[in-house]
């Protein structure tokens, strides 16, 4: 630290790097761009940087740092710790280039200067990729039939004929002046593509300008299952105001083979600008340049720089429909829960009948058996008489009926019934219960039943509490939105564990009743500790206060703090 400077509460190295617990080192310069990104000030980045260096989770840090983060949500903190990832990417990447331009001999202290202050991913590949190591290319077989030379000829565009200057390259695998202008029009070609302002100009067309086209494939035209997709048959519009589930829509349509997706900008506007950089004069050797900037444009540029703009949008597309799934998956956690009351469940069905269950006031298991009131058995009368004899045995004060097949008609048959007393009926969203049910956590639970009658009692426990119950089930399971399967499935999964998260930090957990599975998401807690926490509890029994937690098996000074 003799080498180190204190500034706003952090150390600051000489050259620049955050001294943050665990030596993990983050240039002082990316936390300012990040500041400046969220408009935030660079204290509250720095501060929510080595909180989260020092293990600190995002629901802790808004609940109980808020004077270090300057009242910050979870929101803005989730922004801050995402750039903070990015940039952590951004420097490994930036050691990789280094070394492998190093390693081919072409670094130098000006190419190196510029790697090390780039703070943008874009912008490093653009400067990585003249020394990118390639396949063989058009480009570098000219080079090894020696064109180089006459490529660096044509780019000064001076007033000599280029046909008297390429006869010179005319030996070896080079046959006549027509392939020798090629390949120097192809080595021309590479180097504007690679070009990190031609690349920037046609970036920022695409960035103002891009419009998204679909069309069907003709063979496809008439399949029924293409029909789908018929309002994108002969489709276009601004990328940037496409919507994301449009987005998604045509991208879903491509993979499937029944449609052909294609991003354009104007072709002349774009040429005329690369022009504007390449083209010097009017020679017969700029003619030369500028017939290797079309064939540029066309066969690497556009090409690349539309690879970036499918990925981009694709990106902006699954962000937006992944805000959406996680703030349906927040409302379905969050939903008031029924509290302790004793509840019939039935999860509905035709033919295979409706599977119900009898829950305690705890959701304990007490009863299970079947019911067929609808075709083809058709027992209404008699199921009616079952429920109706369950509830007086149970004293079922709540009935709770799933949302899937035959839903409708079970609620109606069970709104028939006269009770004698109060007894409130529910419709229960049931997605993800098939997947509970076949899960290894409900063989756990339920060893000796089956399949339908673990889905039943998971219907019952949503009603009771849906946090504590849809906790126990993959959060891409519980079927939040649509297109869910083609955005970003490892993004989604890591957004909505977050809500999850959340949304159990948000409401707290009675640590001597929560299963191991809820307390896996509360802030700190690994799935060993949760399983350790158990334990403990089953066999020293309910803990008396907080302390006592830090008798746990693993249970640490920072993730008893968390």
């Amino acid at each position: 630290r003799s080498c180190c400077r204190k500034n706003s509460g952090i150390w600051q190295r000489a050259s620049g790097y955050i001294c943050g617990p665990k030596n993990v080192n983050m240039d002082a310069r990316y936390l300012s761009v990040i500041a400046r990104k969220l408009s935030l000030t660079g204290k509250q980045v720095n501060n929510v940087y080595e909180l989260q260096a020092e293990g600190a989770t995002v629901p802790f840090m808004a609940r109980y740092r808020k004077e270090a983060t300057g009242n910050l949500d979870e929101v803005a903190i989730t922004q801050i710790v995402e750039e903070i990832a990015y940039f952590t990417e951004l420097e490994k990447r930036k050691e990789t280039v280094l070394k492998t331009i190093e390693a081919a001999g072409k670094l130098t202290p000006e190419l190196s200067k510029r790697i090390e202050e780039c703070v943008n991913a874009t912008e490093l590949e653009d400067i990585y990729l003249p020394y990118k190591p390639k396949r063989k290319t058009r480009a570098s077989q000219a080079i090894e039939k020696g064109l180089e030379p006459l490529a660096d000829w044509l780019m000064k565009q001076e007033s000599q004929d280029p046909q008297e200057q390429a006869a010179a390259f005319v030996k070896g695998e080079v046959k006549d002046i027509k392939e020798a202008l090629q390949g120097a029009r192809d080595i021309i070609a590479e180097r504007v593509a690679e070009n990190q302002e031609a690349r920037t100009a046609i970036r920022a067309r695409f960035a103002d300008s891009a419009v998204l086209v679909s069309r069907v494939l003709s063979s496809k035209k008439e399949e029924a299952e293409a029909q789908k997709y018929r309002d994108y048959f002969e489709f276009s519009e601004e990328l940037a105001k496409c919507p994301s589930h449009r987005m998604l829509a045509i991208r879903r349509g491509e993979k499937e083979g029944y449609l052909l997706m294609d991003i354009n900008i104007e072709k002349s506007g774009a040429i005329a600008e690369l022009e504007q950089l390449f083209v010097k004069n009017s020679t017969a050797a700029a003619q030369e340049v500028k017939a290797a900037i079309a064939d540029s444009y066309d066969r690497l540029l556009k090409p690349s720089i539309e690879n970036e703009f499918r990925l981009s949008s694709k990106n902006a597309a699954d962000e937006e429909a992944i805000q959406v799934f996680a703030e349906n998956l927040r409302q379905l956690l969050l939903a008031s829960p029924l509290g302790s009351k004793r509840v019939l469940a039935l999860d509905p069905g035709y033919r295979t009948g409706c599977k119900l269950v009898c829950l305690d006031a705890q959701g304990n298991l007490v009863y299970n058996s079947a019911i067929y009131p609808h075709p083809p058995q058709n027992e209404w009368q008699q199921s009616i008489q079952t429920i109706k004899e369950l509830v007086k045995r149970y004293d079922i004060e709540a009935i709770g009926v799933g949302n899937g097949t035959a839903g409708r008609e079970t609620e109606s048959l069970v709104r028939s019934i006269d009770f004698g007393k109060p007894v409130s009926i529910f419709q229960v969203n049931e997605s993800g219960a098939s997947i509970y049910s076949a899960s290894e956590v409900a063989r756990e639970e339920f060893p000796d039943h089956d399949v339908t009658v673990r889905g039943a009692v998971s219907i019952g426990r949503r009603l009771l509490d849906p946090l504590s119950e849809l906790v126990k089930i993959d959060p891409k399971s519980i079927g939040v939105g649509q297109y869910q399967h083609d955005v970003n499935q490892a993004r989604l999964k890591e957004s909505l564990d977050r809500v999850v998260e959340s949304c159990v930090n948000h409401v707290g957990v009675d640590v001597n009743t929560a299963s191991k599975h809820l307390l896996t998401y509360v802030s700190g807690l690994s799935a060993t500790l949760a399983k350790n926490i158990v334990e403990y509890r089953l066999k020293n029994g309910p803990f008396k206060s907080r302390e006592e937690l830090k008798k746990v098996s693993l249970m640490g000074p920072k993730t008893f703090e968390q």
